[in-house]
């Protein structure tokens, strides 16, 4: 399957499925690059070897620079490293920078990109389930600051997404169940027809089904797709996006990145669900139905062990505030949400110290 992004910084292809990274050759083909970095983790080096071999030519000898499998690899210390690497490398303007692996290496390796020599070719090879719906597609990339997620980066969009679920198989039974959420969050936020798909398909969703899954990935990676070609650099409906990451950002920090994204998202929409009930933007019936499609996918309510006062004041540090004031994405009902929400802090605070008892 494919799809294309079209936006103002490129028109690229997303290829979708099972047996689609015979679409690298092509791409790279098409690239001509002079010379090729891949970017890659230690979860996921086989992965990178094994491509580093199929696209390997008389003309064309690929290095690979693996960072640690971990969030701390999206800091300013690795950026600087795999800079390093890529001059090293002699990486010139017609270069390329492939990244295979999750969502820190797609960051990492895309603000990479975006910086050496003012920007080379960057292919995504995404190898986790919440890299393939989400992070891989749109152009974003980023490195932690200090306290802050995703608090440095750039707009750099992609020459092309590789997502091939083969590669899921190396992905650990509760990273795979944990990146729901994300799927979870287009269908609340923005496709009732995916909620009730990911209810109807539960059972063979969580099993990996092929078929399934390569439905799921595809409505995902539409879905950002046109968000992302109306609102390339974030000014205004792409933060539609942000569904459940204003207290999912926020618990991440709090716990200095120790709770996995898929899990503080999670716990990120049943507190923006649960504050637009409080506020009376939606019914307690939308609440219980999003947190019962996340139990499905092994995402039950239980509250990080993080400390409240930490989160609470990490929030008015996410990205996406201005002058202090976060904008929270409320669902109003199953499909459908709204952005720019302004909560008074005394429902904030009474919210997560309830979800985080």
């Amino acid at each position: 399957m494919r799809l294309i992004v079209d936006t103002s910084g490129g028109t690229y292809p997303v290829h979708i499925g099972k047996g689609a990274l015979k679409e690298l050759k092509p791409t790279l083909a098409r690239l001509e690059p002079t010379g090729v970095v891949i970017v890659t983790d230690t979860n996921v080096a086989r992965w990178a070897r094994t491509i580093a071999k199929s696209i390997k030519s008389s003309r064309l000898k690929p290095s690979i620079y693996t960072v640690a499998a971990s969030e701390r690899s999206k800091s300013l210390a690795a950026l600087g490293g795999l800079l390093a690497f890529l001059e090293r490398k002699r990486i010139d303007r017609g270069g390329c920078v492939i990244a295979v692996g999750g969502g820190t290496v797609g960051d990492l390796a895309g603000l990479a990109a975006s910086t050496w020599l003012r920007g080379v070719a960057l292919v995504e090879v995404p190898t986790t389930l919440l890299a393939m719906v989400d992070s891989s597609i749109g152009g974003k990339t980023a490195v932690n600051g200090v306290r802050m997620k995703n608090a440095i980066g750039t707009f750099w969009q992609p020459a092309a997404v590789i997502a091939d679920t083969d590669c899921l198989s190396t992905l650990p039974r509760g990273r795979y169940r944990e990146a729901f959420a994300e799927v979870v969050k287009y269908a609340v936020a923005m496709d009732r027809p995916l909620f009730e798909q990911l209810g109807r398909d539960s059972e063979l969703l969580v099993a990996g089904d092929p078929d399934a899954l390569q439905s799921v990935i595809m409505s995902c990676a539409t879905a950002k797709a046109l968000v992302v070609a109306r609102d390339e650099h974030d000014q205004g409906p792409r933060a539609i996006l942000n569904y459940g990451h204003t207290a999912g950002h926020a618990v991440e920090a709090a716990s200095y990145f120790r709770v996995s994204h898929g899990r503080a998202v999670a716990f990120g929409m049943r507190v923006a669900a649960r504050i637009s009930n409080a506020m009376g933007l939606c019914t307690r019936r939308v609440v219980d139905q999003q947190e019962e499609l996340l139990t499905a996918y092994g995402l039950p309510d239980a509250a990080p062990s993080v400390p409240v006062e930490r989160v609470l004041a990490a929030i008015p540090s996410d990205k996406k505030a201005r002058r202090g004031r976060v904008g929270w994405v409320l669902p109003r009902r199953i499909g459908f949400a709204e952005v720019g929400h302004t909560v008074p802090p005394g429902v904030v605070r009474r919210v997560i110290r309830k979800a985080l008892a």
